[in-house]
């Protein structure tokens, strides 16, 4: 059996270039043979999915189905008289949405380590979609269910395991929808692009930080450990060379979910947007993992503060905003991991945006006091530039190593 994890290696865009012809050829005549698509993406879900992953094959096909049920059921639910006000089986649909990652999550922490059984390759991002359309369902935005337009959505192989996160309408404006010749040329010719660019990102630029660089600046870190908290300019090298791996690798794999995607005629949006010349942290996150962070804001930190000035829990807009900093980025230290330095790192990047924001008040507030120029641009380039990477050493968990793991 082949067992091809998605973009890591040559032959898996071998195959994926040979599954993708009859694809491209058919939008090149203005024809878009969704029969094939389906199959093309169940053969590779199963090609990522076989051999020693076969366990995670099956958990998505269980979770599949379950999924189903649930969005099926709520919207089902909508349709009846007297529903459409019922928060307790909104909040229920939501819970049972993703109820399967939180299992898969916590499950680590009371089985000594072990990962959940259920648990596979991008659980977290399909969850996501599904937790957002029944929100959609919820607002009225989708009012019906379409079981094989939902499939298509929810296993939509190019971004199944890490991403980009689509939204369920845009992604069936365009599948239903075949684009003219000369649109397909414009999105084929971007996919290539960024197919290209992804190389360069991940294979290149990733491969030097992650690979060439980062194991080796670790080790000097590693032996400047018994310094004051392992402070050394080591550990300095590490927060960086970490910092560009992560963008590129990750940049990179965007790339690539994006540019296939593009080829099947679906426009993907996407994930990165120059981060590291954001000149204040709401700007990076405006610009680093996109659809992510909107999604986030969108589906936790609004609902929050729109729940809490509903019921008028809280009467300070700023406190408000502070507290749904708090909530939204300790939610999403969480997700990633229920260890002290991914919380840590939550933290602190609410701690920053509630600062960001108190130094946009102050700074409204005393007009002529501080000078806007090209100069002070730069300068807020820079800073936010090595706050973000310092909030990346912490969501590195090499600390973690620094600190406790070696006595």
């Amino acid at each position: 059996m082949i067992n091809l994890q998605p973009y890591e290696n040559p032959q898996y865009f071998f195959y994926l270039l040979i599954g993708l012809l009859p694809i491209i050829i058919g939008m090149l005549y203005q024809k878009r043979f969704r029969w094939y698509e389906s199959l093309f993406s169940l053969v590779f879900l199963f090609l990522i999915f076989d051999g020693s992953k076969i366990s995670q094959g099956i958990a998505i096909i269980g979770y599949t189905v379950y999924e189903t049920l649930v969005t099926w059921w709520y919207c089902h639910y909508r349709t009846k008289e007297n529903s459409k006000n019922k928060t307790s089986i909104f909040i229920l649909a939501v819970f049972l949405a993703i109820l399967p990652l939180i299992f898969v999550k916590f499950t680590p922490l009371f089985v000594d380590g072990k990962a959940s059984i259920f648990g596979f390759l991008g659980i977290s991002y399909l969850t996501f979609k599904v937790a957002g359309m029944i929100m959609e369902m919820r607002d009225g935005s989708i009012k019906d269910f379409h079981l094989v337009k939902f499939l298509q959505f929810l296993l939509f192989f190019p971004t199944i395991s890490s991403g980009p996160i689509d939204r369920y309408r845009r992604f069936i404006k365009d599948y239903d929808r075949v684009p003219t010749q000369e649109q397909y040329l414009g999105l084929l010719q971007k996919g290539v692009h960024n197919i290209m660019l992804g190389f360069f990102y991940k294979f290149v630029l990733g491969y030097f930080f992650g690979t060439v660089l980062l194991p080796n600046i670790e080790h000097l870190a590693m032996l400047s450990r018994h310094n004051f908290l392992g402070l050394s300019w080591p550990l300095v090298g590490v927060m960086y060379t970490y910092s560009m791996y992560l963008f590129f690798d990750f940049a990179g794999y965007s790339l690539f979910a994006v540019g296939i995607s593009y080829m099947m005629g679906i426009e993907t949006p996407m994930n990165f947007n120059k981060p590291f010349l954001s000149w204040n942290i709401k700007e990076f996150w405006n610009r680093w993992h996109m659809t992510l962070s909107f999604w986030f804001r969108d589906y936790i930190y609004m609902r929050f503060v729109f729940f809490m000035m509903k019921h008028k829990i809280l009467k300070s807009r700023i406190a408000l905003a502070n507290l749904g900093y708090l909530v939204l980025f300790l939610v999403m230290g969480i997700w990633h991991g229920e260890t002290w330095f991914y919380i840590t790192y939550g933290i602190f990047h609410a701690v920053v945006m509630i600062l960001t924001d108190a130094w946009i008040r102050y700074k409204r507030k005393h007009k002529g006091w501080f000078p806007s120029n090209k100069f002070t641009h730069v300068m807020s380039v820079v800073l936010t530039f090595h706050v973000v990477c310092l909030s990346f050493l912490l969501f590195s968990g090499f600390l973690d190593q620094l600190w406790f793991g070696i006595r």
